[in-house]
C-alpha cells in the first residue's frame, strides 16, 4: 500500500464509521410510534424531545474535550474507542426495558460520539492538502448523510420485527467495524514525528486561549452554530414534519424524510467540495463563497418545508435544503483551516460542534413543544430568518490573507 493512496484509503475507512454515528443517533427518531406501545413516556412529543436532547446536551458538553483530546493524544484510538462504545450503547437500547433506562443510554451515546467528529476531520484535513480537502471532507461527510437515511428505516424494520432487534443489529455492526479498524486505522506520519522530536511542553489549554484571542475565529463560531438550529431541527423532527403535513404513516414518512436529505446531501458535498478545492486556487475567499451559495439555498427550503403540505413541494424542498446544506457542510473545516493552525484544529472544531449541538438541543425541545401545541410547521419556517443574518455577516467579515501553519 502506497502512502500516496492513504489519503483516500482513509476517507473510505472513517466514512463507514461516520455512516454508523449517524445511523446509530438517528434511528431513534423515527421508532418513537413503535416504542411508545412499550414505553408509554414517549407518547409525549415533549418527553420524546427531551430524550433527544439529551444526547445533544452530553454531546455538546463533551465536543470541546473531545477536540482538545483529538490534539494530544492518537485520534485513531479515540475514533476505534467511541465507536465502540456507542455501537455497545446502540445494542444495549435494545434490552431497555423503561425511559430511565433509554434517558441514560443516551446520555452516554452522546459522550461516546462526541469523541469522532473533531478527531475524524482533523485526521483528513492533516492527510490532505489545499487541492483535495474539501473534497476529501466532503466525501465523509456523505457518510453521514447515508447514516441518516438508513436510520430513517428504522421504523421499517420495527414493524416487520420489533424496535428491539433494531437496536440490537445496529449496534452489532458497530462492534464488528471497530475491531475491523484496529488493523486499517492510522494516525498522520507527523504526529509520530511529534512524539520523537523533544519540544517545548504546549499546556493542555493554550489552544483555548489562542482561539478565542482570534476575532474570525468567533464569526465561524457563530456561522456555524446558527445554521445548526435548522440542521438539528431536520435531522430530529423532519420525519414528523413529513408525516403530519402529508398525512402519512411513519413508517412511510421517515425513509421519504432522511433519503431525500440524504441523496440530495451528497451530491451538494460533492458539488461543494469540488468547486471549493477549484476556487481557492483563483481566489483565497473561494471555499467561503462556496458555503455561502449552499447556505443562501437552505432559506427557502425551510420555509417551504415548513409550510408545504403538497408531497411534490416538500420533498422538493427538502432535496434544496439537502443540496445547499451540504455545500456549507464540505467547507466548515476547510474554512476553520485557513484561519487556525493544525496544532489547534481539533480543538476548535470541538468548540464549534458544542456550540452547533447546544443550538440543536434548544431547538429539539422548543420544536418538541410546538409540536405538541400543533405549530411544528410555523415554528421551524421562521428559523430561515436567522440564518439570512449570519449569511450576510460571514461575507462581511471573514477574510482570510494567508495560509496557516499546516494548511
Amino acid at each position: 500500500m502506497k502512502n500516496s493512496k492513504y489519503p483516500w484509503i482513509l476517507v473510505g475507512l472513517l466514512w463507514f464509521v461516520a455512516l454508523l454515528n449517524y445511523m446509530d443517533r438517528q434511528i431513534l427518531s423515527t421508532m418513537r410510534p413503535a416504542m411508545s406501545v412499550d414505553i408509554l413516556e414517549l407518547e409525549s412529543a415533549a418527553v420524546f424531545g427531551n430524550l433527544m436532547a439529551i444526547f445533544l446536551w452530553i454531546y455538546g458538553f463533551m465536543s470541546p474535550v473531545a477536540g482538545i483530546l483529538a490534539d494530544k493524544w492518537s485520534r485513531k484510538w479515540l475514533i476505534i474507542g467511541s465507536l465502540f462504545v456507542w455501537s455497545a450503547v446502540t445494542l444495549a437500547m435494545g434490552f431497555a426495558q423503561n425511559y430511565d433506562q433509554l434517558y441514560a443510554l443516551r446520555a452516554i451515546m452522546g459522550m461516546s460520539e462526541a469523541l469522532y467528529i473533531p478527531a475524524g476531520l482533523s485526521l483528513i484535513a492533516d492527510y490532505h492538502s489545499d487541492k483535495t480537502r474539501s473534497l476529501a471532507i466532503g466525501i465523509h461527510m456523505t457518510g453521514f448523510y447515508f447514516g441518516q437515511a438508513l436510520g430513517g428505516f428504522g421504523a421499517s424494520i420495527a414493524a416487520n420485527y420489533t424496535w428491539h432487534y433494531t437496536f440490537i443489529l445496529f449496534g452489532l455492526v458497530g462492534i464488528i467495524y471497530a475491531l475491523i479498524l484496529l488493523f486499517t486505522l492510522r494516525e498522520a506520519p507527523h504526529r509520530h514525528e511529534e512524539k520523537t522530536t523533544p519540544k517545548e511542553t504546549i499546556p493542555l489549554w493554550k489552544g483555548l486561549s489562542v482561539l478565542f484571542s482570534n476575532i474570525s475565529f468567533w464569526v465561524i463560531l457563530m456561522y456555524f452554530a446558527v445554521p445548526s438550529l435548522p440542521g438539528w431541527a431536520t435531522k430530529n423532527w423532519l420525519p414528523t414534519l413529513f408525516s403530519e403535513n402529508l398525512n402519512i404513516p411513519m413508517e412511510q414518512a421517515g425513509p421519504l424524510a432522511t433519503i431525500s436529505i440524504a441523496v440530495s446531501s451528497f451530491f451538494g458535498v460533492i458539488l461543494g467540495g469540488i468547486l471549493s478545492d477549484r476556487w481557492i486556487q483563483k481566489n483565497i475567499r473561494g471555499r467561503i463563497y462556496t458555503s455561502a451559495i449552499g447556505l443562501a439555498l437552505t432559506i427557502p427550503a425551510v420555509i417551504l418545508i415548513g409550510y408545504g403540505h403538497h408531497i411534490i413541494a416538500i420533498v422538493a424542498a427538502g432535496l434544496l435544503f439537502g443540496f445547499g446544506f451540504g455545500m456549507f457542510d464540505a467547507n466548515n473545516m476547510p474554512i476553520l483551516c485557513q484561519f487556525v493552525s493544525a496544532r489547534y484544529r481539533a480543538t476548535a472544531y470541538g468548540i464549534m460542534n458544542m456550540v452547533g449541538v447546544f443550538a440543536g438541543a434548544y431547538i429539539t425541545k422548543i420544536l418538541g413543544a410546538s409540536a405538541d401545541e400543533g405549530n411544528l410547521g410555523t415554528h421551524f419556517a421562521l428559523l430561515a430568518g436567522i440564518v439570512a443574518i449570519v449569511l450576510l455577516i460571514q461575507l462581511i467579515v471573514l477574510k482570510p490573507k494567508a495560509h496557516v501553519e499546516g494548511s
